[in-house]
């Protein structure tokens, strides 16, 4: 298997010797989990890892053949579960309240972000030397994004948000927009973007300490920026 490979953790394995190794799997990956806590992704190592569950290191290589591959599980599970949190939340925020599962989605990714540190630092922290995120990453990373476009585009078919009508999306990579489900040459496209990055930017700025004795109260902070991002795409309280 090659790095670009993500080692997929199996679902409910029907065979005794699956079984095992779907739990090996787990356990290898929730100590590598550790590891990011204690020493950060660019110390990961697979030996050390072996070493904690008390295996020689040609087992582990027998699940994750090289540090990538583990990393990529890594990466894939966090954003997932990040996605997931997102998604759980604004599930729960009644389908017309298009402002209220903005801001419940964004809530979301903060107090995920809050709550698993060092899982979101491998995430939008500073890149791991030497690796290089393969294809398998990059829908699981979409997630999030996804989800805000999906709002957008039922406040649009409802005509509850009316797009800004100028030519941003000229600067989107082609086939871009139908891929989140908006429509071209609307501008919306590229507000959405902007809301995108300017909410990670919010969640990374507070949890690497960028606004340490500038933001006293980061979660009225955040909620102030949150409100400001769903104006720029059209959600204001009304929508």
């Amino acid at each position: 298997m090659s790095p670009s490979e993500s080692p997929a953790r199996p679902s409910a394995p029907r065979t005794a010797r699956a079984r095992v190794r779907a739990q090996l799997t787990a356990e290898i990956v929730d100590v590598a989990r550790q590891h990011l806590a204690s020493s950060g992704a660019a110390a990961l190592s697979l030996r050390a890892v072996a070493r904690e569950l008390g295996m020689v290191s040609s087992a582990v290589y027998r699940y994750f053949p090289s540090r990538d591959d583990l990393l990529t599980t890594l990466i894939v599970e966090g954003y997932d579960a990040l996605g997931e949190a997102a998604e759980q939340a604004e599930a729960a925020v009644a389908r017309e309240d298009l402002p209220g599962r903005w801001h419940t989605a964004c809530r979301a990714v903060r107090e995920w972000a809050l709550s698993r540190p060092h899982e979101y630092a491998l995430l939008y922290g500073s890149p791991v030397p030497g690796y290089t995120a393969p294809q398998a990453t990059i829908a699981p990373a979409g997630r999030v994004g996804m989800l805000l476009c999906r709002i957008l585009a039922d406040g649009l078919a409802s005509g509850a948000v009316a797009p800004p009508g100028d030519d941003a999306d000229a600067a989107l990579h082609p086939g871009l927009l139908a891929d989140l489900g908006l429509p071209e040459g609307t501008g919306i496209g590229s507000r959405a973007i902007l809301a995108w990055s300017g909410l990670f930017g919010a969640v990374n700025f507070e949890l690497f300490g960028h606004t340490n004795n500038v933001v006293d109260d980061h979660e009225a902070h955040f909620d102030h920026v949150v409100t400001r991002l769903a104006a720029e795409v059209g959600l204001t309280p009304d929508a």
